[in-house]
């Protein structure tokens, strides 16, 4: 079985996926942040395909960053200006090349959790 990187965002504030936000994924190599993927969720919350797959999904440091406060702002949420969380950032590492790693992250404007999932 070929590995592959997914990703899902929850909006656990009104207990909904979280549908159209936007994310970034970088490759981290040294100092430098190559950007491997971007987009946006569908109404589930998810991508529509993995974020890395056959030859690019590669042993290594990533950062999966999503635009919490863009998002939260767009559906209604009262936020401080700046808001407490803007962008997400999810720094990572993929160890194995032929698993199945899969990153969500549940966030409100005020809180974040993840973890590695199935």
């Amino acid at each position: 079985m070929a590995g592959r990187l997914t990703t899902h965002f929850l909006d656990t504030a009104r207990g909904v996926p979280g549908g159209d936000i936007s994310f970034v994924l970088h490759r981290l190599e040294g100092e430098a942040r190559i950007r491997v993927a971007f987009g946006r969720t569908n109404a589930n919350g998810r991508t529509d395909a993995p974020l890395l797959e056959g030859e690019a999904m590669r042993v290594g440091r990533y950062e999966l960053v999503f635009a919490a406060g863009a998002y939260f702002r767009a559906h209604g949420m009262a936020l401080s200006d700046p808001p407490f969380l803007d962008e997400i950032v999810l720094r990572f590492a993929i160890a194995d090349a032929s698993a199945h790693y899969h990153v969500p992250l549940l966030a409100t404007p005020w809180s974040y959790a993840t973890y590695r999932g199935s």
